[in-house]
């Protein structure tokens, strides 16, 4: 315990990054885990599609959008939500709705607006489409 000390007080700059680091985690964790946004996995995806008759919104541009999609999906672009314009989704706001991007990490905010709006069942895709691509599932160009 004493060498912990001594450490402590030569190196406080260190210590105090340590420290920042480790409530940083502890904060993201607890965040994630209160979260009413849950990240799903591409097989989760698929039984909620399959058997809760899930909503796929995919929120990449038109461009990306046309060089593949998961079939069914919902193309709504991320500066639609922004601007408040669901209309396309508004009988969907108690269905369970995954929301798509190329990597899941623009869909989270995405995810987030559209909860804000009153979408009770939200989910986010972990991968994006770039995921799903590799782990070999479908996409269509339809």
């Amino acid at each position: 315990m004493q060498q912990y000390i001594e450490f402590l007080q030569a190196n406080p700059l260190l210590a105090v990054a340590w420290i920042a680091i480790f409530i940083a985690l502890i904060f993201t964790t607890l965040k994630s885990g209160l979260s009413p946004i849950k990240k799903i996995t591409n097989q989760q995806a698929t039984l909620l599609i399959n058997r809760s008759d899930a909503k796929v919104v995919d929120i990449r541009g038109n461009d990306e959008f046309k060089k593949g999609h998961i079939l069914g999906s919902i193309h709504l672009p991320l500066s639609k939500i922004k601007n408040n314009e669901l209309a396309s989704l508004e009988k969907e706001k108690d269905s369970p709705i995954i929301v798509v991007c190329n990597t899941g990490m623009t869909s989270t905010q995405a995810c987030q607006m559209l909860h804000k709006a009153g979408f009770t069942n939200v989910h986010n895709l972990q991968g994006g489409v770039t995921q799903w691509s590799s782990d070999k599932l479908p996409l269509t160009k339809k």
